[in-house]
């Protein structure tokens, strides 16, 4: 891989490709000339004549689309470090993420406003909108940037515990979006859809930074509606695709819904698609082998995560194997330990430890977390793998997915995964109930296909073909939906209250 040329800001890409269509969005479509043009005047109004924002946080509440790029640009291009809000957030988790950054200014779209201003008010905050920018005017001076500034936090999902601010430098971002357009072949003739939450790396920088760093063209869509993507998808300009396994999910039950002749034109717009990625949550394998019955594809998988970007990825050529996220990309550097930090043997599971360029640089005012989450330089995912035949396979996060069962250690990924394929069961999520004679049960919530039941022993009976006795689920609970966070990725901490 070329080695990144990281005196370059990220936004200095539009300079080569003036003319080429950067964003389109309902509003209209944009070259990357307009966008160079926006982020300046915006970077101009954030610094009010300041000569650098000096790594000011500054959050903002903005819808998907063009605005959305240029005012995260413009951040950048002041030298602000960009807080990006969740526009399906309450009130009370966006003052969470304002107040925990620190964030000094906030920027919101006027549709948002008022979720937002009373948050900036009652902190003394700048509080802009966008409908005030300026038209244009002079260039302001803009501050240089080096790799080592703080350029953005995100905030984890909190699916374990309360959220917290990873903080990604501009060197971090690089090198997370080089790795990426080296090996998923990213160039500037591609185009894809964007429809991701835009306070999540998944949307941010596997999508929107990887195409506008290479030139590409994004199209963004305000919220994901299933047939309106595949009728982005059957109009046949998109080059790639990028979306969570519960996404593919609900494409494929609008296909299957869909008459048969849509079906046909859907399907056959995926053939001018060059790759399909999947990533977020563990991508089910009836779901891969669904997808690639209808589209042709066998989707990507990938594994990453806030803290480091994508760090293991199935090939972009060769074999895709399912229940796998391949091998460590590019720059990156993946070892499994056991509790006690040593690397364990291959084929013996063991912890995710990550170096490389593309990890973050720290948990934001949280330094006991920081330390806590290093050992001898190594970021500890708390994800659990194992490698067979060369490549890696996710058994699930220690905290949820690693069920302490009557001396057993389980693998909650391993039993979902079987228990889709039951007749009777649409998802499930196996979680450790807490028991004091064995520790943890082995519990499912299930959402059951319509005018169907099951009963704990049925269920029992059907899993003992497969799974073995101390792998069996004691409990089971039935559910209208999963609870699931914006990515759509299940809060097993919420399972485990439920039951």
């Amino acid at each position: 891989m070329p080695t990144p040329d990281l005196s370059l800001p990220l936004f200095a890409r539009s300079a080569e490709y003036p003319d080429r269509w950067a964003v389109a969005d309902p509003e209209g479509t944009f070259r990357y000339r307009d966008l160079a043009d926006a982020s300046t005047n915006v970077a101009g109004w954030l610094l009010a004549g300041a000569p650098d924002l000096s790594e000011t946080r500054v959050a903002f509440l903005v819808p998907p689309g063009f605005t959305y790029v240029a005012v995260q640009w413009g951040i950048w291009r002041a030298g602000g470090v960009a807080v990006p809000l969740a526009v399906s957030h309450p009130p009370a988790e966006l003052a969470y993420t304002v107040e925990d950054s620190g964030a000094a200014i906030v920027v919101a779209d006027p549709e948002f406003a008022e979720r937002v201003r009373p948050i900036a008010e009652a902190r003394g905050l700048r509080f802009l909108l966008t409908t005030e920018l300026p038209a244009g005017g002079a260039e302001a001076a803009l501050p240089t940037l080096t790799p080592e500034r703080r350029a953005m936090i995100l905030y984890t999902s909190g699916t374990t515990s309360r959220p917290k601010g990873v903080v990604a430098t501009h060197g971090n971002i690089q090198a997370q979006v080089s790795t990426l357009v080296d090996a998923w072949g990213w160039q500037a003739d591609d185009h894809i859809l964007l429809f991701l939450p835009l306070h999540h790396v998944h949307g941010i920088i596997n999508v929107l930074t990887c195409a506008l760093w290479s030139g590409a063209k994004v199209t963004i869509l305000p919220r994901f509606d299933a047939e309106a993507v595949w009728d982005a998808i059957a109009a046949g300009d998109l080059t790639l695709f990028m979306a969570v396994p519960t996404i593919y999910s609900r494409l494929i039950a609008a296909w299957e819904a869909a008459p048969p002749a849509r079906q046909a034109v859907w399907s056959q717009g995926c053939r001018h698609l060059r790759l399909m990625v999947s990533g977020s949550a563990a991508l089910p394998v009836t779901v891969l082998e669904r997808w690639q019955e209808i589209t042709g594809h066998v989707l990507l998988e990938r594994y990453g995560m806030t803290e480091i970007g994508m760090a293991i990825s199935n090939p972009l050529h060769g074999r895709r194997r399912p229940g796998y996220v391949g091998t460590p990309l590019p720059g990156v550097t993946i070892r499994l330990t056991d509790e006690a930090g040593q690397e364990v043997a291959p084929g013996t599971p063991g912890e995710i430890e990550v170096a490389g360029p593309s990890v973050f640089q720290e948990y934001w005012r949280k330094p006991e977390a920081t330390q806590a989450t290093f050992r001898d330089g190594w970021f500890r995912s708390g994800d659990i793998a194992v490698v067979e035949d060369g490549a890696y396979r996710i058994l699930g996060r220690a905290s949820v997915d690693i069920i302490k069962t009557g001396g057993y250690k389980v693998s909650a990924l391993e039993i979902e995964e079987v228990l889709r394929t039951h007749p009777e069961i649409a998802e499930c999520a196996v979680v450790g109930v807490p028991d004091p004679e064995w520790g943890e049960r082995v519990g499912v919530a299930a959402v059951l296909r319509t005018g169907t039941g099951l009963a704990l022993e049925d269920l029992r009976r059907w899993a003992a073909d497969h799974l073995a006795p101390y792998k069996l689920p004691s409990r089971l609970l039935t559910l209208a939906e999963l609870p699931r966070n914006a990515m759509g990725k299940v809060t097993k901490p919420d399972v485990v209250r439920l039951f």
